[in-house]
């Protein structure tokens, strides 16, 4: 009896050690979740039975100068799916796919995800928001967004720029002032119970996004209306690559407009080629700027006592340096003529002169001095900072070419500031595109004012530059330019482009105008740069400034700048220039058919005369390579008689033409001294005699051509 109440003593001893044990683990364990785990478990907790909404913050507006509306944000959906609340993902998938626009198999693999949260798509129009809603579908929610919105397609877009699907500044002023334009996001925060449904009058949170501040700019959307017609009125009637308009406020560096062709809607922007919207061409085109440079030399030379206006020069037609003739474009020259006659009839070998006598060191001082070879700082992404050679490097030659607007390569922003610092009496402003940031009552957070960057020449050069330059449109070359009521000064500019491998573009130019008016006291200066115009017009004088001229007006007008009566008018129809003419070289057009050598005479800016009858070209004067002015006439012999470079008994090796095309060909037998008798088009199979053959020189080849096929590809 005794043994056995001692073994049941020990069993009850045992079960209490046991269970004392197991408590004090649940206590132990207890203790960690509520105290050591406490937080993180309570933050799991929160997290799970709550449910998280963005709420995206409306992005500020952006205003012109007058506090006209140009860009603004409108309320769009955005739809989002919680996985864990749709019950039947196929259907839910099948029933707002289509609506949605999206595959099947998309939408599902969406909102079958293991997450709390996913995007369906963002900022859906308002008729699929209604639809979708209309569905009532658990698990589907929408949320508040904006989208941006551009009040006016393709005004100015290059400098408003656009934004991402996340409201995110992509380009223009949109990406430059992101951080003040965005805002502050917000969030709604719902409670759920464990089966995931709302609970009624349970935690509902909503912390509110702070709206993005506005920008105003200065731009002026009438102005910038005015710009857009002109550029419209140029693509029409000379489909350019490329044209450039900038309106500045002279005295203060405000750009009043700027605008670009090709040009794309803000709103649609990726419908719209990269190459048209990625880069702004008024601030990132590089260019030679031809004859309107001639500004900045007269200025420095004046500026210096090299030169004075009454100063006396002679001009036979050309300025030779080193080896090399510098041709005036008037053939036979301008005589003798004084430094005003100069700038107003734009000759070339009196503006060599002047920068020869003002020396490599004061003329770089200038060009630096007025900003060339740097950004402006105009504050949108993407400004280069031109092309120069640098000063160590430049010979007599490179600063004889570069006072006249050959060897140096600027942007349009920058040329048209330069010309800015001699309009308002010498000095440079820093181009500015916005005036203030503001918070959505009104009150200024940043103000952005006039800055002064130096003080480039004097009070005076700057004002008897200024008259230097009106003679230039009253009486010189920029004629086209006259303002009907109104004192404007101005430089016409034609230039060759850049070849990407050196040299010049056979037949492409660009052509310019600078200007700025009123004269005597200057609220407009305005740059009007076309790339490569069509159609057989490309100086400036005849392109460019009858741009000015209309645009000049209707700013001058809208400013409500006073007209003066009874202003002289230049003495000749404004509308019948004298050209000013480039220095090109001479394409070799031997050996082609006539039609083909007229086309390419004509690309390179030259005239043609033929001598003999035919079809083929077998000799022309002046001969390939030689720099002549553009609109000089090329002798084209049809003949025979000059074409072949005989010598007597001599003979010379036929080569193989295969695959070449008639060009091709054509220039290389007429390097041998061999005339071409084609048949045919496209590139050539066959030729008599064969490759290797001998041949008297002036012997010569029949070739065939054919259009490049599977069978007679080379």
């Amino acid at each position: 009896m005794k043994t056995t109440n001692i073994v049941i003593r020990r069993r009850i001893t045992g079960l209490f050690l046991l269970a004392t044990a197991f408590l004090s683990l649940i206590i132990v364990r207890l203790a960690w979740v509520q105290i050591v785990k406490g937080d993180e478990y309570r933050q799991k907790g929160i997290i799970n039975r709550m449910r998280d909404v963005p709420v995206e913050a409306k992005r500020g507006s952006i205003l012109d100068r007058n506090g006209n509306e140009l860009v603004t944000s409108v309320s769009a959906d955005s739809v989002y799916a919680i996985p864990n609340h749709i019950k039947n993902p196929d259907e839910v998938a099948a029933q707002i796919a289509p609506l949605l626009g999206m595959d099947v198999t998309r939408v599902k693999s969406i909102i079958t995800k293991k997450s709390r949260f996913e995007w369906l798509k963002r900022k859906v129009d308002f008729e699929t928001s209604q639809k979708i809603k209309a569905l009532k579908i658990e698990g589907i929610g929408f949320a508040e967004e904006s989208r941006r919105y551009y009040k006016q397609e393709t005004l100015a877009p290059h400098i408003l720029g656009f934004t991402g699907t996340d409201n995110q500044g992509l380009m223009g002023m949109e990406a430059a002032f992101d951080e003040e334009l965005k805002g502050i996001p917000g969030r709604i925060v719902i409670e759920h119970d464990a089966a995931g449904r709302e609970i009624p009058q349970a935690l509902h949170q909503y912390i509110p996004p702070t709206q993005g501040n506005n920008l105003v700019l200065t731009l002026d959307q009438t102005i910038q209306h005015f710009v857009e017609r002109e550029l419209d009125k140029i693509v029409a009637a000379h489909h350019p690559k490329m044209a450039v308009i900038i309106v500045m406020d002279p005295k203060t560096g405000e750009v009043l407009a700027m605008g670009n062709r090709p040009t794309f809607n803000p709103n649609k922007w990726r419908e719209a080629p990269q190459q048209v919207w990625d880069r702004n061409p008024a601030i990132w085109y590089n260019y030679e700027p031809g004859s309107t440079f001639k500004i900045i030399t007269a200025a420095a030379a004046l500026e210096e006592n090299v030169v004075k206006p009454g100063d006396r020069f002679y001009d036979p037609g050309y300025y030779q340096v080193a080896d090399r003739k510098i041709r005036c474009w008037k053939a036979g020259g301008h005589g003798s003529q004084s430094f005003e006659e100069v700038v107003q009839n734009s000759c070339n070998p009196g503006f060599i002169q002047i920068g020869l006598n003002l020396g490599k060191e004061k003329f770089y001082k200038y060009i630096r001095a007025f900003g060339f070879g740097q950004p402006t700082g105009i504050g949108l992404p993407g400004e280069a900072k031109g092309i120069m050679i640098r000063e160590k490097d430049a010979t007599n030659l490179n600063i004889a070419t570069m006072s006249i607007g050959q060897s140096i390569a600027v942007t349009p922003i920058q040329l048209l500031t330069a010309v800015c610092a001699v309009a308002n009496g010498g000095k440079l402003m820093k181009p500015q595109l916005v005036k203030r940031v503001e918070d959505q009552k009104g009150n200024v957070i940043k103000e952005y004012k006039p800055e002064m960057v130096r003080q480039v020449i004097s009070e005076e050069t700057a004002k008897l530059t200024s008259q230097l330059l009106e003679n230039v449109v009253f009486k010189g070359t920029g004629k086209n330019a006259f303002v009907e009521g109104y004192r404007a000064a101005g430089k016409t500019g034609t230039a060759q482009v850049v070849a990407e491998r050196g040299g010049y573009a056979s037949g492409r130019y660009v052509a310019s105008f600078a200007g700025f008016a009123p004269v005597n006291d200057p609220k407009i200066a305005v740059l009007i740069m076309i790339a490569e115009p069509q159609g057989g017009a490309y100086y400036g004088g005849v392109v460019a400034a009858p741009v000015f001229s209309p645009l000049a007006l209707d700013i001058l007008r809208y400013l409500g700048v006073p007209e003066q009566k009874n202003l002289p008018k230049p003495k000749t129809n404004p509308w019948e220039v004298e050209e000013e003419r480039i220095e090109v070289a001479v394409p070799n057009v031997v050996n082609l058919p006539l039609d083909e050598a007229q086309k390419v005479l004509r690309e390179a800016g030259l005239a043609f005369e033929t001598r003999g009858q035919g079809r083929m070209v077998y000799g022309q004067i002046p001969e390939s390579g030689a720099l002549v002015l553009s609109g000089t006439t090329v002798i084209l012999d049809l003949s025979g008689s000059g074409g072949a470079k005989n010598k007597q008994g001599e003979q010379v090796s036929v080569p193989d033409l295969k695959g070449m095309t008639i060009r091709e060909a054509g220039n290389l037998l007429e390097s041998l001294g061999l005339t071409l008798e084609p048949t045919g088009s496209g590139l050539a199979v066959t030729q008599s005699p064969a490759a290797g053959h001998k041949l008297p020189r002036g012997s010569t080849v029949k070739v065939e051509f054919k259009p490049p096929s599977s069978e007679n590809k080379p």
